[in-house]
């Protein structure tokens, strides 16, 4: 079974919570929604039909609210997406293509995120593309560009951060240089891993830099570090499903 989070941000005071869990197993797509969903209380307004908190919706096919995340493969630009993506069209079905993306669209504040599991190195490694790009200086998206394949990044927290206090920066050494954010719902679990593992046991690297795609689509970046013994991630009870 492979399954996504889906992350909501509070466009009021910009808090974000996970509000529901899609899954895919044995050809039918799932939705359920999670204990987030009622944290943010009337600010959170359920998804088109799925009007019910407490249901199962199931389908033979992609929701819609969820299709609409998915590049067609009839656009001309479809390979070239899968490049910036660093994935094989032989080689990847919709959830890894929205777990890579998040499906995110400039227009909402929705996005999917998988909750990551020990890999058979026992290794806490995840992919994801570099946030805020579009809001750093002008000669930083520059340093953007010419960063190369596996160079070293550096996580840096960003403690005054108004709309998130968990906030972690991306920059560069030598020159220090800030090329963006790591998403704001992996935020505090990297910062949880942070505490638990040695700094020299943490590797962030550029994984792909797509100068030709559309800035949140540009850096692709990889964490990866030891699995912490006592770390356990998606645990919190915003997590829990409610169905």
């Amino acid at each position: 079974m492979k399954a996504l989070f889906v992350a909501w941000q509070n466009p009021k005071n910009r808090s974000w919570a996970p509000v529901g869990r899609l899954t895919y197993d044995d050809g039918l797509f799932r939705f359920v929604y999670t204990r987030g969903a009622k944290d943010m209380g009337d600010s959170f307004q359920p998804f088109g039909a799925m009007k019910d908190l407490n249901s199962s919706y199931i389908s033979e096919k992609l929701f819609p609210l969820f299709a609409n995340r998915v590049l067609s493969k009839s656009r001309p630009e479809y390979e070239q997406y899968l490049k910036w993506l660093g994935m094989s069209e032989n080689a990847y079905d919709v959830m890894d293509e929205l777990s890579r993306t998040g499906g995110f669209r400039a227009t909402d504040s929705l996005e999917l995120f998988p909750c990551p599991e020990p890999t058979a190195q026992n290794q806490y490694v995840v992919y994801f593309f570099s946030r805020g790009i579009r809001h750093i200086l002008p000669e930083n998206r520059e340093r953007v560009n010419k960063l190369e394949k596996g160079q070293s990044l550096f996580l840096m927290c960003d403690i005054q951060n108004k709309y998130d206090p968990h906030a972690l920066v991306l920059r560069t050494d030598d020159p220090v240089t800030l090329v963006g954010y790591a998403p704001r719902y992996y935020s505090g679990e990297f910062s949880s891993i942070v505490n638990e593992v040695s700094p020299e046991n943490i590797e962030v690297t550029a994984e792909r830099v797509n100068k030709d795609a559309p800035l949140q689509y540009r850096l692709l970046c990889k964490m990866s570090s030891p699995w912490p013994t006592s770390f356990q991630p998606c645990v919190h009870d915003q997590f829990e499903v409610l169905a």
